[in-house]
Parts: C-alpha cells; sequence; structure tokens
C-alpha cells in the first residue's frame, strides 16, 4: 500500500516480515551494542559491529531513504561528517562546480581540506549563472543547495539536473532547509541528496546527525564502502533520537512554514528592515521554481536591517526567541551569520554574497505566532531606543 510522505514520517512503509520481534513495541528499540555474537563462523545475525551497521540506525536510514525516495540512506555523526564522506568519492585532479552561496561548514571544508587533498571548484551562483560554461574535462559533480543558506537563492533542480546528465556529473543537493517533506531532489535527477539530521529531521535541538541519500545501485555502494572505512556513523542512541523526531516533521514543517510567512510579511513592514528573503513571498524570484519543485517554502528567513548597530541590539535583547546557532527546531532561533555560520568564509566572499554585518538568519519555530510578533515588535522598540541613546551620547 503506497502511503502519503505525512504517513511515512511515522510508520516506515515495507517493512520487512522476518524483521526482528520487538514484543510489540511501538517505539523502535536502541540497540545501544558496540558488537554482535555469532553462533558460529559464516553464521552472523546479520549484524556484526555497530561501525558497520546497527538496527537502530538502519530502521532510520529506511526511512530517510523512504521520505527521499532513494534506495539507500546513510546515517552519519553530523552532516559535515556525511559531506567530508560524499567528497571522498573524488580524486586529486578533479573538479566541481559548487554553489557560491553555501552554509560556511560546506565552505570551510571545500577550501581548507579539498583542495589540500587536489579538488579544485568552481564556485558560482548556480541559480542564474549557465553552468555548463564552467565544466571542464575535469568536472566530476554540480553541488548546489536550494535554497541557499543564508541568502535563500532558488535554483532550478531539474534545469541543472538536465545539464549534468548531459555531461554525465553526478549532481548533489544540500536539502537540509525544506526537509523531505517540502522537497525530494532525487525526483528531480539529482544523485545524492544531503542533508544535516541535526536539522528538521531531528527537529529538537538534542541530536547531531547528517546524512547522504542515494537512487542509484553503484552510488550507494561505493558510499557504503567509504562509510565502514571511515567509521563516522551515527550511534544507536542518536539515531533513535532522530527517528521520534521524524515523526513529527510533517506537523512541525507545516507549522513552522506558516509561521515563517507571516513573520516575513510582518517584517517587511518594520521600519528598520531594508531587505526580508524569503522564498514564500511572491515577491522572491525564485518563488515559481518552488511552486514547481517544491511542497512548501520552509521556515527559514533572511532579512537585512538599517545598520550594524541595530542588528547587535536585536540580539542582546531576544528572549523567547534564542540567539544560537542551528536551525530546524522547534524553538526559534536567530543567527549572525558573518560571525557565526560564516565566520570562516573570506569576508571579501561574504560581502559578494550579501553576507553583510546588517543580516540576520532566523529559523522560525511552531510556537504561537502572536508571541512571536510580539517579542519582536518590543525587542525592534528596544534595539531602536539603544540605537537612539548611542547617537545621542
Amino acid at each position: 500500500m503506497s502511503i502519503n510522505i505525512s504517513t511515512k514520517c511515522i510508520h516506515l512503509e515495507g517493512r520487512e516480515e522476518n524483521a526482528p520481534a520487538h514484543y510489540g513495541a511501538v517505539s523502535y528499540p536502541i540497540y545501544q551494542t558496540a558488537t554482535f555474537a555469532h553462533k558460529g563462523v559464516g553464521e552472523s545475525t546479520g549484524y556484526d559491529y555497530t561501525r558497520l551497521q546497527n538496527p537502530t540506525r538502519e530502521q532510520l536510514e529506511k526511512i530517510v531513504a523512504g521520505l527521499e525516495d532513494g534506495i539507500d540512506a546513510l546515517a552519519f555523526s553530523s552532516g559535515m561528517a556525511a559531506i567530508a564522506a560524499m567528497m571522498e568519492l573524488f580524486e586529486p585532479g578533479d573538479h566541481l562546480i559548487v554553489d557560491a552561496d553555501l552554509y560556511g561548514g560546506s565552505i570551510r571544508l571545500f577550501d581548507n581540506i579539498s583542495r589540500k587533498n587536489g579538488v579544485s571548484f568552481s564556485n558560482i551562483d548556480c541559480y542564474k549563472e549557465d553552468v555548463s560554461k564552467y565544466i571542464t574535462d575535469a568536472t566530476k559533480a554540480i553541488y548546489i543547495e536550494t535554497p541557499t543558506n543564508p541568502m535563500m537563492n532558488v535554483t532550478d533542480i531539474q534545469a541543472i539536473s538536465e545539464v549534468a546528465k548531459k555531461h554525465n556529473l553526478l549532481l548533489i543537493v544540500d536539502n537540509t532547509f525544506l526537509s523531505p517533506y517540502f522537497q525530494n531532489p532525487l525526483k528531480l535527477g539529482a544523485d545524492i541528496v544531503v542533508h544535516s539530521g541535526t536539522k528538521y529531521l531531528g527537529g529538537h535541538n538534542d541530536a547531531i546527525a547528517g546524512f547522504l541519500v542515494t537512487g542509484r545501485e553503484d552510488i550507494s555502494e561505493r558510499l557504503r564502502f567509504i562509510f565502514k572505512t571511515t567509521g563516522a556513523g551515527l550511534s544507536p542512541f542518536d539515531s533513535w533520537l532522530v527517528i521520534r523526531g521524524i515523526k513529527t516533521l510533517a506537523l512541525r514543517m507545516e507549522k513552522a512554514q506558516e509561521n515563517a510567512l507571516a513573520l516575513a510579511k510582518w517584517l517587511q513592514e518594520q521600519e528598520h528592515v531594508t531587505k526580508v528573503i524569503y522564498p514564500g513571498l511572491t515577491s522572491h524570484p525564485g518563488y515559481e521554481i518552488m511552486k514547481r519543485q517544491s511542497r512548501g517554502f520552509g521556515g527559514m528567513i533572511t532579512f537585512e536591517v538599517s545598520g550594524k548597530t541595530f542588528a547587535l541590539e536585536i540580539l542582546k535583547r531576544v528572549r523567547l526567541i534564542r540567539f544560537a546557532e542551528s536551525l530546524g527546531g522547534v524553538e526559534t532561533l536567530i543567527t549572525y551569520p558573518a560571525t557565526q555560520t560564516h565566520a570562516d568564509v573570506p569576508e571579501e566572499v561574504r560581502e559578494k554574497n550579501g553576507i553583510t554585518d546588517r543580516l540576520l538568519r532566523m529559523s522560525v519555530g511552531i510556537e504561537d505566532i502572536r508571541d512571536l510578533t510580539k517579542e519582536l515588535e518590543s525587542v525592534f522598540a528596544e534595539a531602536q531606543e539603544a540605537v537612539n541613546g548611542g547617537e545621542k551620547s
């Protein structure tokens, strides 16, 4: 029986009949063990050592693969561990085309580890540039986020996938911002999907995790070898936490999106907000693409205020909203990309991408929207009073 994605978040589709007995447990058990005993030589239970595989982690991987319509998902100890393992697919001399506006940790990895290992990169605005112009004989893959972090640029996945297929390149899509609930890049032609499972999949800011998902047997086989060799698999307990988090993914994504749209519209009306970037606004240049390739617009808002001092005063004064570096949890978080998520990105690159000292990124949670707007009204008023006081002194 085919089931809808909101139900898939709760019930694993196609559970095997010969799965181990769980005594009727509704919550999947945590197999908190490092190793597994054998009856004899060549007689395995199907599990040998948790670095290779573990029933709890395997259950989570099946759920995530099902949500992304992939054949395999690999659960890692963090999103960066997942991306680092993925980069082991490439060799010295290989070239990748990557989006210019990416999570700062990805840029740090590519610039400081991957380049050292002999991989070269072309950093371009994939949402508006002709990607094919940057393809060389050494190009092996295109790597994008959509929407991007933090500037919320929207790339047409299907259009990029057509270029990738024409030139026999891998298309890798970081789908963290929308989660599989709102977007499924494999259906649009991607070869590998990346997730920071810490974010919307986990959803409660209590577990660090990462995923690689693919719909290709050859890629799955290569990634599984890298996975067992490099050893960054997700622990059984954290796997269970993410399984628990995914059960409410549909509800959380819908509420976060509802709140984000309301806050984006509210921010547009504020005197000291100079720019609001949210793909659910009809004014966003990627709005129509999002409607075509996604089922929603997500809970992430980036906005710019009138000055650096005003931005810093906001961050000092938030209370209900937390000043913290992450996203995708039930709590609303506000982040200062220039010194947090993108601190290691060279200043000239940040400025080129639009990451100024006046820019704030907000991960909208599932609180009552009236409380969120009331908080921001108060914080903005206090921040303006502080700025005016500083100007007088």
